[in-house]
């Protein structure tokens, strides 16, 4: 395609489309659903259940097309896909968690492995235009020399989680060679970094844990405080994500390919540093830094090189500079009045889209 799909573009290209998004009870599938449906799509949405409590989708109450089943049985894929007739689809749904995935690799493995094949086939026998699979940046081999990893480099993650997405990255570059090289179904991966913002009530992740305690009366207890990590805003992300499954849409061949979305510059930065800016903010937060003993691998510094979406897709953050102000407002509100403001930072996030 000649033409790249501007972010202003992006507000009325899903208008009317027929999307179904995969994982959408979750953190990054909600904050999704919310969009498409903002932008006039027809969404429909598969999940097992609603993985936490509280929870941005049951505060969303979005007007949407709500399912729920199992990722791994293809007959129930089969049956939402075959009635929603999707022109689009996001997976999400996934097992996103590396401590949960060390204590149960085996449904680690088959939802995040098994449960994207049964999309990967059932989309295939449907027709389904553009597949767009969320994998994430631990699926690189990572030497931890600092260096920004680029789509071309070997994968391999090391830890479940990580090996896991490693599998779902090789499954779909075999399934595009092997099945749908010349067909109609376009395939896409996008691989991201550690994504913040408002509604995340999962265990284990480092800003849910400071916020809990930010607000609540128990310390965050805080592993590995020196690593370092890239943190980037839900809505830079999930810009991304769009633009890869606009420019699918399109039919260009060659968005069907993986993509990195990473911050630019200034967002990695360590653990400690990430409490000390949440501090500033909520003087109340009490942490306790505790040694992983545990034994477990786990990256210290892994960065991505975003250049080909920037060139390519016309990509970039937008909330780089405010990615923890925005995060710490949404919790404050939620806190002090039970309000979710996403429509309301969405509404400012689109208004940054020039």
């Amino acid at each position: 395609m000649e033409d790249l799909v501007s972010a202003q573009e992006l507000l009325n290209f899903f208008a009317g489309r027929h999307v179904l998004v995969t994982g959408h009870t979750g953190f990054k599938g909600s904050w999704l659903s919310l969009w498409l449906t903002r932008l006039g799509a027809r969404v429909t949405g598969f999940s097992d259940a609603i993985p936490t409590d509280p929870s941005h989708f049951a505060a969303l109450a979005l007007d949407m097309d709500d399912r729920r089943g199992d990722i791994c049985d293809p007959v129930a894929v089969n049956e939402v896909v075959a009635e929603a007739k999707p022109e689009i689809l996001f997976h999400f749904a996934a097992q996103p968690l590396v401590r949960q995935a060390y204590s149960d690799p085996l449904q680690t493995y088959r939802t995040n492995v098994l449960g994207t094949l049964a999309v990967l086939e059932v989309a295939r026998l449907h027709g389904v235009g553009s597949v767009i699979v969320a994998t994430t940046d631990k699926v690189y081999r990572n030497d931890e020399s600092g260096r920004r990893y680029t789509e071309t480099d070997d994968i391999g993650g090391s830890d479940p989680y990580s090996a896991s997405k490693s599998c779902v990255e090789l499954l779909v570059r075999s399934y595009r060679e092997s099945f749908v090289r010349n067909g109609p179904m376009l395939v896409a991966t996008v691989r991201a970094g550690n994504v913040i913002g408002g509604g995340d009530w999962a265990e284990d992740r480092l800003v849910p844990d400071l916020m809990r305690a930010a607000f609540g009366e128990n310390a965050a207890l805080i592993r590995n405080s020196e690593s370092t990590r890239p943190w980037q805003h839900v809505l830079d992300v999930l810009l991304g994500y769009l633009m890869v499954g606009a420019r699918l849409a399109q039919g260009d061949r060659g968005a069907a390919d993986a993509w990195n979305l990473g911050p630019l510059s200034n967002a990695s930065i360590s653990v400690c540093d990430i409490v000390d800016a949440v501090r500033a903010q909520v003087p109340r937060l009490n942490v306790e830094l505790r040694a992983d003993e545990s034994g477990r691998h786990e990256s210290g510094l892994l960065q991505l090189d975003s250049t080909k979406a920037m060139t390519k897709l016309g990509w970039r953050p937008r909330w780089e500079g405010e990615l923890l102000e925005r995060t710490i407002a949404w919790y404050r509100e939620f806190h002090e009045s039970g309000r979710a403001i996403s429509n309301d930072q969405l509404s400012d996030y689109e208004a940054a889209l020039t």
